[in-house]
């Protein structure tokens, strides 16, 4: 069944960056198969868009879902002091207040335009069963793709590492439940990938089997790096070198691994990402909220690193809202390198087609022939946008935005601002009465 989607200014984050005011796009089972302006092709369905601007959906490539559950805590710490105060209070996770919390987070992802998350679970608390299978069965119901993890930690605070003993696993434990993980992919809605919590939370032997696992299995490794100044001196007092150095002994530095942070690299750490192929998702308000730090955005991209957007956590950003990431990516670019390094485009890109290059998805970010109908819908007639003689600068620098409508395979997941397949009020009220077990 052909569907055609017209009168919209397209951007298509193709390889020329292809733009088309008046635009329109067709789209058969799932998929876009003609994109364009002028003469339209024959359809089956027509779909007026109303003078709208449409962007390919955005890629979120690092957030923890659960954390929406915790918002506005530890309201003054860095990222240690922030973690040492949420950890026992995490402690509690259990299936039910997982899927809570991931309808809620994933529902407010997709208002916000984005059509593909990753979520680093790292928190399996011994004994708690379902948690990665609850997160999966939220995004099934809203209709949103996700690549969950199956993180880990298993260095405790006993053994020198940052989380409680209580919450940490067993290494034997984690491999044996990682690999059991990977059956719940299906390649197209639900992936899976590999992802030990940080080097101040995992083993050196955790880190090293779990990329042996990752590879044998043919999953994707992440984990965070070079967030803060006090994981580089627990890197250099524990491990004798800098956070980069450790994961590049550990095999860790490869095509197959994207990064979380990399506020704090240097322009040779840079440059080793570039040459090995690494990724990284950049998430500018949760480094921002803990006074991380500014990532080198330009150098990064100089560089030739895949780079995309992170919401991060809603207990370190308290937004679950992706476009904002879009904006707020193009001002740390401008605050560190001036106004040139960072044009609202190259940003909007980050949070396309630069995510999708992260999680090395070539179906996704993109509006071009053969690609997922993945599309958000952007209207231009509000307050904020009204003056802006360009339309994709207006929505960058204008942003946050609520989306219109937004498709993920072709299907409609909100309309008019509103989820399709979910109650925004009912959701909002059982994440609450989970939140409340939480309440310190």
């Amino acid at each position: 069944m052909s569907t055609l989607f017209v009168n919209a200014h397209v951007v298509t984050m193709d390889d020329e960056g292809a733009e088309h005011p008046g635009g329109w796009i067709q789209v058969d089972d799932g998929y876009v198969t003609a994109v364009g302006s002028g003469n339209r092709p024959d359809t089956d369905h027509l779909h007026d868009l109303g003078g709208t601007v449409v962007t390919p959906g955005l890629v979120n490539t690092h957030h923890h879902l659960w954390q929406n559950l915790t918002r506005a805590r530890a309201q003054q710490e860095n990222l240690f002091g922030w973690l040492r105060a949420l950890y026992p209070v995490w402690a509690a996770i259990d299936e039910e207040a997982e899927y809570a919390a991931a309808r809620a987070g994933l529902a407010e992802l997709a208002l916000s335009g984005c059509t593909t998350v990753f979520d680093h679970h790292y928190l399996f608390p011994p004994g708690r069963k379902g948690l990665l299978e609850a997160e999966i069965r939220a995004a099934r119901e809203l209709g949103m793709r996700i690549v969950a993890s199956r993180g880990s930690m298993d260095l405790g605070e006993s053994d020198g590492g940052l989380p409680p003993d209580s919450i940490v696993e067993d290494r034997d434990d984690v491999l044996a439940a990682t690999e059991a993980a990977a059956a719940l992919a299906d390649g197209a809605q639900v992936e899976i990938a590999v992802a030990p919590c940080s080097p101040f939370s995992v083993t050196k032997e955790l880190m090293r089997e779990s990329a042996e696992l990752a590879r044998r299995l043919g999953l994707q490794l992440h984990t965070h790096l070079a967030e803060t100044v006090e994981e580089a001196e627990f890197a250099q007092e524990t491990f004798g070198c800098t956070p980069v150095e450790y994961v590049e002994e550990l095999g860790w530095l490869a095509e197959d691994v994207w990064c979380a942070h990399c506020v704090h690299l240097s322009d040779e750490d840079v440059a080793k990402f570039g040459r090995h192929d690494v990724g990284v998702a950049h998430c500018p308000s949760s480094n921002m909220r803990l006074g991380a730090g500014l990532a080198p955005v330009r150098g990064l991209l100089d560089a030739g690193v895949r780079l995309g957007l992170g919401v991060d956590g809603s207990a370190s950003n308290e937004r679950g809202d992706l476009f904002l990431e879009v904006k707020q990516s193009l001002l740390v670019a401008r605050a560190r390198g001036g106004p040139k390094a960072l044009t609202a485009r190259d940003a909007l890109r980050l949070g396309t087609r630069g995510g999708a290059a992260v999680l090395r998805r070539g179906d996704i970010g993109e509006l071009s022939p053969g690609k997922r109908a993945d599309f958000a819908v952007w209207r231009t007639d509000g307050l904020e946008l009204g003056g802006a003689s360009d339309p994709v600068a207006g929505l960058v620098f204008a942003g946050p935005h609520r989306v219109d409508r937004l498709y993920v395979g072709g299907e409609e997941i909100v309309r008019d601002g509103r989820l399709v397949r979910g109650d925004e009020d009912e959701i909002a009220r059982e994440q609450r009465c989970q939140a409340e077990r939480f309440a310190s």
